[in-house]
């Protein structure tokens, strides 16, 4: 999924060059927001006494804010990438459905890409009447093919009252609403062992070079300091955007979303040679380069919390939804903390993703469905079964299970439209979002071999210009 995919700390911005209009601010305001928070977020947690499980929200009634027609009879299908742990958490988002209408919905598992998926399914006459698409290309895609449903009605009021423009914007094609994002992710994060920081006498860092001299410190204790999920590609063009964005900043992570600037711009060649500095150094990363590559995303958030005092890596950058991968022995805030992406250049970045829902066949129980899923009611149960974020301002902050989540939920919220959105989730997904091909493959070909980065470089360009059409 993009684990689910597929975003904490929270930076986000629209996405693609049709699905982003002017929302693309200056990332500044939402970095200094965000890094504040989880900042405070950090230090709140780990104190004697504190209840970082701060389930406050399990005592909280499920809210009940939102009409929806009775629909009993009804059946539907509403398909996602999303599996294990993540999806169980949603189908009780439906099931909450189901028992205030009378609805009978059955998630259907798909595979990534997802709009692969979904045209094999139009193509056999049997779409299903909702889909979580994970990129904003996606959706254009599925609006240009004729596969989506405008949002209706009820969908759009309910979308107006609980989201800030910018989460309305990147779900619009040619001004219409098609999607509802209803879940979001902070991709500016970096997981770490608290016991092995204790151990080596690490503290976390704000900059890069502060993470680089962390990393030695970590290594010279005896533990490799990264773990990193090659396998799956996305994890890999997300240290790019988090780099990059930091780097080159918000002017040129625009362009080069849109691809109004080449991939052989001397700006990638910066990022690349920042990530060499990691990537590079084979004994920083568990199992090496190709360790990394065997390595998918459950198992290289699973391997930094378990194996005692001397687990196979220290840390591991990942998004807020890493904490369904963290043991149930490992307590987030205490045992497991986080701290922002470190900045690279003047400021810390700020990307994020999400997965919007997205009707292929339009009827009353689709529309109804696609409104609960807009309404606070659906966030606040997946809220409090943690490994989510909401970009519906109106769940409670309470909802989210610890206090770490909280501060997460709340920078989000707070940074309103300021925030970057997943750069290879606004491309094209043959370039940005199709494994075994485009950026994944390249990154992945770049981990195992950094000191090409003209041939990276080189490779980028050209099957982006492809992708992008010219």
């Amino acid at each position: 999924m993009r684990m689910t995919s597929s975003t904490i700390r929270t930076r986000w911005s629209p996405k693609r060059d049709k699905a982003t209009p002017q929302h693309r601010r200056a990332a500044k305001a939402a970095a200094a927001v965000a890094a504040g928070a989880l900042a405070l977020s950090l230090t709140a947690c780990g104190g004697d006494g504190d209840d970082s499980t701060g389930n406050t929200g399990d005592s909280e009634e499920t809210a009940n804010s939102v009409t929806l027609p009775k629909l009993d009879g009804t059946s539907l299908e509403i398909a996602a990438v999303w599996s294990g742990t993540e999806q169980a958490n949603f189908k009780k988002v439906l099931a909450e459905f189901e028992k205030r209408t009378g609805a009978k919905v059955t998630f259907v598992p798909a595979q990534d890409p997802i709009i692969n998926f979904i045209g094999s399914k139009v193509a056999g006459g049997q779409p299903p009447d909702i889909a979580m698409l994970p990129q904003p290309g996606a959706i254009k895609q599925a609006v240009d093919r004729g596969w989506a449903k405008p949002l209706g009605a009820e969908g759009l009021k309910e979308l107006g009252e609980n989201y800030s423009q910018g989460w309305q914007d990147i779900g619009k094609v040619g001004g219409k609403q098609y999607g509802v994002y209803y879940k979001a992710a902070n991709k500016s994060l970096i997981w770490y062992n608290n016991q092995v920081f204790e151990n080596a006498g690490a503290s976390e860092p704000e900059t890069w070079p502060d993470l680089l001299n962390t990393a030695q410190t970590v290594y010279d204790s005896g533990v490799t300091p990264f773990s990193v999920g090659g396998a799956e590609g996305w994890t890999l063009t997300d240290w790019f955007e988090n780099v990059y964005l930091s780097q080159a900043g918000p002017e040129k992570y625009d362009q080069l979303a849109k691809h109004e600037i080449k991939w052989t711009d001397p700006s990638v060649k910066d990022t690349l040679t920042t990530l060499a500095q990691v990537w590079g150094k084979a004994d920083y990363i568990a199992g090496g380069a190709n360790g990394a590559l065997q390595t998918d995303f459950p198992a290289s958030v699973t391997q930094v919390f378990t194996g005692g005092d001397q687990p196979k890596a220290a840390m591991v950058s990942a998004g807020d939804f890493a904490q369904v991968n963290i043991p149930s022995t490992m307590k987030v805030g205490t045992d497991a903390k986080v701290f922002p992406f470190p900045a690279v250049g003047d400021n810390g970045p700020v990307v994020s993703g999400g997965d919007a829902a997205v009707i292929l066949q339009d009827s009353k129980g689709s529309q109804a469905l696609a409104t609960w899923l807009a309404s606070p009611d659906a966030a606040q149960i997946q809220a409090k079964l943690g490994g989510y974020l909401s970009p519906n301002k109106n769940v409670p902050n309470s909802a989210y299970p610890n206090a770490v989540q909280q501060k997460i939920a709340k920078a989000l919220i707070d940074a309103g439209d300021d925030f970057r959105f997943d750069m290879s989730d606004q491309a094209p997904q043959a370039f940005g979002g199709t494994p075994g091909k485009g950026e994944w493959k390249i990154l992945q070909d770049f981990l195992k071999n950094p000191k090409d980065i003209a041939g990276a470089q080189a490779k980028l360009e050209t099957e982006a210009a492809a992708a992008y059409g010219g």
